[in-house]
């Protein structure tokens, strides 16, 4: 009998888990709908949708048009009854994000706060967490977790930070979060939290290589629909492929890493002058000074790109701070830049543009414990 009931209550949740995600993958569904799609019983189906609506899953919103009979009630589910929390911490400051079910952004803010490896830094970080919860209205228990994007190689096991030279976190460890943030938490590389969001952005998405234009340039490598991480966690380390042994000096203490030409503190050291400034000031076309400026970027970009879509034959994705820069100009000029005297042609529609520019690591990082809600079932 034991067994038996096990075996119920393990049919019940699997059921409760398609119903759920049917409705979530088909945004507005009716009762009939499921039942046909999902080959079950209707008495069956009613039960899972009083269920997932008693515990403030979905809701019914309106009517379909009528096609002759009855109109059938709009199901979908309640995007926001649960949401993560997205950190992407920087140098001087922090960006913060909450994120519905559809991995939408809610609310977004960015905090000054210089990082240090102190209590007193990450206790304020918590407070600030908690202020931006506060700010925006959200129930405690709505929150899934926080997850923190970094600049720094993740160990495997997600519990420290290995290599962290821009930021001086090598010692951050994830238990600096957890000890004072009281909710869960996750640690993950930045251009890894850009690349979840990308792949979330374009599902159908199998391999891609995903250049993160931040003020500090970060890559990823999608293989297989999945971020891959790499034998030690480097995978994607766009950042310092060498293009001239004898070119600048990088945070690395190598010469001439694409990170010293391709960077947005890059382009802003040579511009003199900040990002904001310097696109208005660039569009308007009087300036051959910053024209030659953005040339010279533009090629080593190139450069770099032509040379890893040989290694790795996908589409290529802009993505981080830049990105929102950019106009179809610029991205025809990369195309060009890539393809000439190229025997492998890269397409226009294999070159991707993000959309969600400084705020990419942050709300890829919530991604985490989205996917975990909605696609491995924790909460059902």
């Amino acid at each position: 009998m034991k067994e038996k009931g096990v075996t119920t209550i393990t049919l019940k949740k699997i059921n409760r888990e398609k119903v759920y995600q049917y409705i979530y993958r088909e945004k507005q569904t009716s009762k009939l709908q499921i039942v046909q799609d999902l080959q079950m019983g209707l008495s069956t189906v009613s039960q899972n949708l009083n269920a997932l609506e008693q515990d403030g899953l979905i809701c019914r919103d309106g009517y379909f048009e009528s096609t002759g009979g009855r109109k059938a009630q709009v199901i979908q589910i309640v995007t926001d009854v649960k949401i993560a929390i997205g950190i992407g911490l920087l140098k001087n400051m922090f960006h913060i994000a909450a994120v519905d079910l559809y991995g939408e952004a809610m609310a977004m803010d960015t905090i000054a706060l210089p990082y240090e490896n102190t209590a007193e830094y990450y206790a304020e970080l918590a407070q600030n967490i908690e202020k931006f919860i506060d700010k925006n209205g959200y129930d405690r228990d709505r929150i899934l977790g926080v997850s923190i994007a970094t600049q720094g190689i993740i160990s495997p096991d997600g519990s420290a930070v290995t290599y962290g030279a821009i930021m001086h976190n090598t010692k951050m460890k994830l238990s600096d979060f957890t000890s004072r943030i009281p909710y869960p938490c996750h640690l993950e590389h930045d251009s890894k939290s850009a690349a979840y969001l990308e792949l979330w952005n374009h599902f159908d998405l199998n391999d891609a290589v995903v250049f993160l234009l931040n003020r500090n340039l970060g890559g990823a490598v999608i293989m297989n629909h999945h971020v891959h991480q790499g034998s030690f966690m480097h995978s994607g380390a766009i950042e310092h492929m060498c293009i001239d042994p004898n070119g600048p000096l990088c945070y690395c203490g190598s010469h001439g890493c694409l990170e010293t030409y391709c960077s947005a503190n890059s382009l802003e050291a040579a511009a003199g002058m900040s990002i904001k400034e310097f696109f208005p000031v660039l569009r308007e076309g009087k300036s051959d000074n910053l024209n030659a400026i953005w040339q010279d970027y533009l090629k080593h970009l190139a450069f770099a790109m032509r040379n890893l879509n040989m290694i790795i034959d996908s589409p290529i994705i802009i993505s981080g701070y830049l990105a929102p820069y950019l106009v179809p100009e610029d991205l025809n000029m990369l195309l060009h830049l890539i393809n000439e005297n190229n025997p492998f042609t890269l397409t226009a529609d294999q070159l991707l543009v993000g959309t969600h520019g400084q705020y990419t690591p942050a709300i890829g990082a919530a991604l985490h414990y989205i996917n975990r809600f909605v696609h491995e079932g924790t909460a059902l």
